[in-house]
């Protein structure tokens, strides 16, 4: 165990799982929406610890205070319905923080999640707009892709969903005000926008993990800070929660599967 109290026995589903709670630090009372396995853990994660004023979404039509991820039917404990109609009033005015996929997404934070190929005759057919566009232009995004490549973080996405910081900027003044693509969350890296342009930079490398090899997995050229650290691995404490509270059915691992 490392001096501030680390375990280093952490899988790499259990660095990520860190790495998406990571994306809600400082987020204070808000609605957390994470969207996916890892990233419902890591919002659970959270608000256990360092974040416990976030709202979280069971994903449907309620507000729910249970730790454990993915509770049985039942056994969700409400504090407050939040029906579809309600759900625009944390929505419009900046008061989210949403944890999207992302089938491709390019250096500014371009998302698609819809089609591949040409959008007039599409190879493959996805999920479709979704709800990425107004998540986008009025809360705070970040991005989790399980699978790292050059295929997903691409130079150009075939299709907007989700908007980026480049076209954030060419909108009229006032309509990106709440516009923030936080983070994007890999199997091999956490990365930001952090740069002058708002190009795509890497912030951090999970254990095991080189710069190489994210820059090898990377389909355009990320910007690549002097001194790369690794990412934070989970806590005693983290991990146990993990295990035995928030995800005891270990669904994390099939996911990102240890490597």
């Amino acid at each position: 165990m490392s001096a501030d109290g680390a375990r280093t026995g952490a899988t790499r589903a259990e660095v990520c799982v860190v790495a998406l709670a990571e994306c809600f630090r400082g987020d204070g009372e808000i609605l957390a929406n994470p969207i996916g396995t890892i990233p419902m853990i890591g919002g659970r994660l959270a608000r256990a610890t360092f974040e416990p004023d976030l709202a979280m979404t069971d994903g449907e039509a309620a507000l729910v205070t249970n730790d454990e991820a993915f509770p049985a039917p039942g056994e969700c404990v409400v504090e407050h319905h939040n029906p579809y109609r309600h759900m625009f009033d944390w929505v419009w005015n900046g008061r989210r923080h949403v944890v999207m996929g992302a089938s491709q997404i390019d250096r500014y934070g371009n998302q698609n999640l819809a089609s591949i190929g040409d959008p007039g005759r599409p190879t493959v057919q996805l999920l479709g707009y979704r709800g990425a566009p107004g998540n986008t232009i009025n809360d705070v995004t970040s991005y989790w892709v399980p699978k790292h490549s050059p295929s997903v973080l691409c130079e150009r996405v075939d299709t907007v969903c989700g908007i980026g910081y480049d076209r954030a900027a060419a909108l009229p003044p006032g309509a990106a005000r709440f516009h923030e693509i936080r983070y994007v969350v890999t199997d091999l890296a956490v990365l930001d926008f952090a740069t002058p342009d708002h190009r795509m930079r890497l912030r951090s490398v999970h254990p095991g993990v080189s710069v190489d090899d994210v820059v090898a997995a990377t389909g355009f050229a990320v910007a690549v800070p002097d001194d790369v650290p690794a990412s934070r691995v989970p806590t005693d404490a983290e991990l146990t929660l993990i295990r035995t509270v928030i995800d005891p059915d270990g669904r994390r691992n099939q996911e990102v599967p240890d490597r």
